[in-house]
């Protein structure tokens, strides 16, 4: 981007819980998937009053998916192929960290500060906030990733601003889109980098548990809790 040039946002929808937010969650969907896809999930969170939160949900742009025979639909990043570990495009998996990275630092513009701002994601959306998250230069409150898995884990570099970040990974017992396996593969990648993180899983395929939204409520009322 060059200087004076207009800054370029992901489109977003946007809840707020609150007429005052002093914190921030920015959630990304999955591939085939748009900004519309979590905001149903907002009131099942039952936050209470006295936690403001403005939640984020970008739209990832359409491009063409190799594996789906190169039909056009929104996608954080293209996939090359299904292997375990994922052929993905990563310029473009770093292009969507990057423009998740601006959403945070239009919040902080906004006035919320870095460490009351939460990064969720599922499936292709929780590979980006691995990424935007671990390599960001300023705390953030916590990461969340659902029934996905870390794509980056041998070219990131992380920063030591988030190393003591709190970090919970959920995923389906019963997933055939991204197995079970890459959730425990993300956690283990995670110790070896010297992350501490929370791990559950559900009786579910690629979806979202009803108990899972409520272990998710419990959760972000933690890592948001004022200090």
């Amino acid at each position: 981007m060059t200087k004076g040039q207009a800054m370029q946002y992901l489109p977003c929808e946007i809840v707020e819980t609150q007429k005052e937010c002093d914190a921030a969650v920015i959630w990304l969907h999955g591939l085939g998937a748009n900004g519309h896809d979590f905001v149903p999930i907002i009131p099942q969170l039952q936050l209470p009053d006295s936690l403001g939160v403005r939640f984020i949900f970008p739209h990832a742009p359409s491009i063409p998916i190799t594996i789906n025979g190169g039909m056009v639909m929104p996608a954080w990043y293209d996939i090359l192929a299904m292997s375990l570990e994922r052929e993905i495009d990563l310029d473009q998996i770093m292009a969507s960290s990057e423009a998740v990275r601006l959403l945070i630092e239009r919040e902080i513009a906004k006035g919320i500060p870095s460490n009351r701002i939460v990064l969720a994601g599922f499936s292709q959306g929780g590979a980006v906030c691995y990424q935007a998250a671990l390599s960001y230069d300023k705390p953030l409150a916590g990461l969340m990733t659902m029934s996905t898995y870390f794509a980056t884990t041998k070219t990131i570099q992380p920063n030591p601003a988030n190393q003591q970040l709190p970090i919970h990974i959920f995923h389906g017992s019963q997933d055939q889109m991204v197995p079970e396996a890459m959730g425990k593969h993300a956690l283990a990648a995670l110790k070896e980098l010297g992350y501490q993180a929370q791990y559950k899983t559900y009786p579910v395929e690629h979806a979202v548990h009803p108990r899972e939204i409520a272990d998710i409520s419990i959760w972000l009322q933690q890592v948001l809790a004022q200090q």
